[in-house]
């Protein structure tokens, strides 16, 4: 299995109006997508983010030059070694090399890892919340009943980019308008500090359908996680920005969170991400992939999870939820994977089991021009 030819394909969409969360706006959306092919023809796919500028160089001047020959069942040594260069760029060589591994055992990438315990997942709907309107609690709430309208019944929703009790009128008003019927988890992209974040629990005990609250603090004081754990009635996740199965020890270790959150497209690759979806269940927590910006990772999260063990016997609902963009994103249609009721079904195909849509491609390929202005 011998790497013979590496394609790249930067893509990027200038969004039509701007959105974001506590930590500003996106003016756009990218993707960049990696096809390794064998000279026995099998390929595979992988994704990473970051400036597309800096991909391109790095992929074309360091990254495929030392690929092209190597065998490519080496892929935990490829994948470390490139990981030393630019950690996101090993997370889209470990995806394409995994699924050549797949096809060329005549397996599905499930299979690859063992096989599936389920054969679906449930997902929720992730919002930014924020725009540049002075009417964007209305504009958040007018996308939500659109998307609860299509068989979402957990969501996520932006905090902490606004004054508090304007953050407070937008959840109310939420609340009132699904009558709390849909599953909430609160995100503040790390804008709070103890004071502000403790602040909600006194809203938090008269809601009984939040599932928890992301990342309220800066993320590295775990002694301030501890207090706040102990003092609020709601899950604390977090971690999607951790880099390692390694890092995730010390939230672990020190009991400072009830859920952690690793995304692929920020780690070591594949393996490492699945070293912490099972390094959680050794230590009986729970954890609900990160999948934020790309389809293909959130693709390989859910079949990390559909691969993962039971976190509960008592629940209905066996498995973590996996993230799913409802936002203006045309690389979702990526792969063509949707959710019915709140689910998405596994794929059972060889491989990935999924068709890359090319079309896409075509459309949104970057043509080198500034795209950030």
């Amino acid at each position: 299995m011998q790497i013979e030819k590496i394609e790249t394909f930067p893509l990027v969409h200038k969004l039509s109006a701007p959105y974001g969360d506590a930590n500003g706006y996106k003016k756009y959306r990218s993707c960049y997508l990696v096809r390794i092919i064998t000279k026995s023809g099998i390929d595979g796919w992988g994704e990473c983010v970051d400036w597309l500028p800096t991909l391109q160089v790095g992929f074309n001047e360091r990254i495929i030059p030392y690929l092209i020959g190597k065998s490519a069942s080496d892929r935990l040594q490829l994948v470390a070694t490139i990981k030393k260069w630019h950690q996101r760029a090993a997370a889209a060589v470990s995806m394409a090399l995994s699924e050549i591994a797949a096809k060329h055992a005549n397996l599905s990438v499930c299979d690859l890892w063992g096989g599936k315990w389920r054969n679906s997942i449930p997902v929720y709907a992730s919002f930014q919340s924020y725009t540049d309107s002075k009417d964007w609690i209305n504009h958040s709430l007018q996308l939500i009943e659109q998307t609860a309208a299509k068989g979402f019944s957990s969501i996520k929703v932006k905090i902490g980019g606004r004054r508090f009790q304007e953050d407070v009128s937008h959840i109310t008003l939420l609340q009132k308008m699904t009558e709390d019927r849909l599953r909430l988890i609160l995100d503040a992209n790390q804008s709070y500090d103890m004071a502000a974040a403790r602040m909600w629990e006194r809203y938090f005990s008269n809601w009984q359908n939040l599932l928890w609250l992301e990342e309220p603090m800066p993320i590295n004081n775990l002694s301030e996680y501890k207090l706040l754990r102990a003092s609020l009635s709601v899950p604390i996740a977090g971690g999607e920005n951790m880099k390692s199965a390694k890092q995730f020890l010390p939230l672990l270790c020190q009991n400072a969170f009830d859920i952690i959150q690793p995304d692929i497209l920020h780690g070591n690759g594949i393996e490492d991400f699945r070293d912490t979806l099972q390094l959680a269940r050794h230590f009986g927590i729970r954890v609900s992939p990160h999948s934020y910006d790309g389809a293909l990772s959130r693709l390989y999260a859910l079949f990390a999870q559909a691969s993962l063990s039971d976190w509960s016997k008592m629940e209905e609902e066996k498995i973590e939820p996996v993230e799913w963009d409802v936002m203006e994103n045309p690389f979702s249609e990526l792969i063509p994977l949707k959710p019915s009721n709140g689910h998405v079904l596994i794929p059972d195909g060889i491989g990935i089991g999924v068709e890359i849509n090319t079309d896409i491609i075509k459309t949104y390929l970057w043509d080198g021009s500034p795209y950030w202005e």
